[in-house]
């Protein structure tokens, strides 16, 4: 079954991409370290959203997010640094001053 694809947006004054389904929010929180690299600190998925894709889906609107503004990333969450290791194709989106390897 394939969910319903909805918008990840960017909640500046928050300091988060956030992913909302039926009022439930979801969020990756980030701070800015610069102009170009976001910080990713902690992502939350609603625990009723939990295990049906919007993780993954908040994952990936975020990362779409951050390659089309040309920025990049230092995970410090661990969720995202274990979502790119599965997915290696966004290691691209590191930055070099990043510190765990992935």
């Amino acid at each position: 079954m394939k969910i319903q694809e909805i918008a990840v947006s960017i909640n500046r004054a928050e300091n988060r991409f956030e992913l909302e389904v039926d009022g439930k929010l979801s969020f990756i929180a980030y701070y800015p370290k610069d102009d170009h690299t976001l910080v990713l600190t902690h992502t939350e998925v609603n625990p009723i959203m939990a295990g049906r894709g919007f993780g993954t889906q908040l994952m990936e609107g975020t990362f779409g997010y951050i390659e089309r503004n040309f920025l990049k990333i230092i995970p410090l969450c661990t969720s995202v640094t274990a979502y790119i290791r599965r997915h290696p194709e966004y290691k691209r989106l590191v930055s070099p001053a990043a510190l765990l390897p992935l």
